[in-house]
């Protein structure tokens, strides 16, 4: 059936799909905490990402030392050490379009670090680019994905796993969809569940020709990225998520390498700066 503007359309049936995603963590380097915020905040989120051509959206999120210490399991296969990574920004690309952002954004950071719109006192602890797998809601006539970045979501929280036995991220997906993302998701204030895998580009040793190093590499074809979108207090989230991992292990699925809960930033102040630590 052809798309009509003039129905009302549930989440997924508008055109308008984001394809992948750009997620970056990092950390500012101590005594550099204000200005690395507002650095990215006033030039880098604009100037670095949003004026590129078919970037939808973006978003960015803090993990105060409280958020750090609610970090799971002990590993340092994302973030090394665990707790590394303060900052995550992320960002929606137009499906079908990566290789235009690619494009654009390579050309793009050189200019700004040639031009002395870089920031040295800062350090990458996982960047990558990721494809669409899937997406669960809560709710059957939820906030679109495509919106969720524009959404003000209280939190999120980032779930990063690897496929059992080199289980294909797919498959990993819709084995997690079948039973145990329906059931965290019912009754709780998680409302967006999205699955991705790294781009072929972050796959291995990761990407080269940036002008930074980018942290751990995107994984490879079995990893799968969650990133689940919470209204209220995340606090409250983490049990049930705990459980989730807990089950994801115990069904031989994947093995857990990393649960970073987040809180969203506030735009256009310092808030936070001062606690990360």
């Amino acid at each position: 059936m052809a798309y009509n503007p003039l129905e009302v359309a549930g989440p997924e049936e508008y055109p308008v799909k984001v394809g992948t995603m750009l997620l970056t963590l990092v950390d500012p380097h101590k005594g550099f905490e204000q200005a690395y915020n507002r650095w990215y905040e006033r030039d880098h989120f604009y100037g670095g990402c949003m004026e590129g051509q078919y970037q939808l959206a973006g978003s960015r999120w803090v993990a105060t030392r409280e958020m750090k210490d609610l970090r799971w399991p002990a590993s340092d296969a994302v973030a090394s050490p665990v707790d590394a990574g303060s900052y995550v920004a992320i960002y929606w690309v137009l499906a079908g379009h990566q290789q235009d952002w690619d494009d654009w954004s390579l050309i793009q950071v050189k200019a700004l670090y040639d031009n002395g719109r870089g920031f040295p006192e800062r350090s990458h602890v996982h960047t990558a680019t990721y494809e669409y797998v899937g997406v669960d809601y809560r709710d059957a006539d939820g906030v679109p994905l495509t919106l969720a970045l524009d959404h003000k979501y209280d939190a999120i929280v980032a779930l990063w796993i690897d496929g059992k036995d080199d289980k294909p991220s797919a498959q990993v997906h819709a084995e997690l969809s079948k039973e145990l993302l329906p059931k965290l998701l019912e009754g709780s204030n998680l409302e967006i569940a999205a699955s991705w895998l790294p781009t072929e580009a972050f796959r291995g040793s990761g990407r080269s020709g940036t002008p930074m190093a980018l942290g751990s590499p995107g994984g490879g074809d079995n990893r799968l990225v969650q990133l689940f979108f919470v209204t209220g207090d995340v606090r409250g989230e983490l049990d049930r998520l705990h459980e989730y991992t807990d089950a994801i292990e115990k069904a031989g699925i994947a093995d857990v390498l990393l649960a970073a809960p987040f809180l969203r930033t506030s735009v256009g102040t310092d808030k936070y700066v001062d606690q990360i630590w």
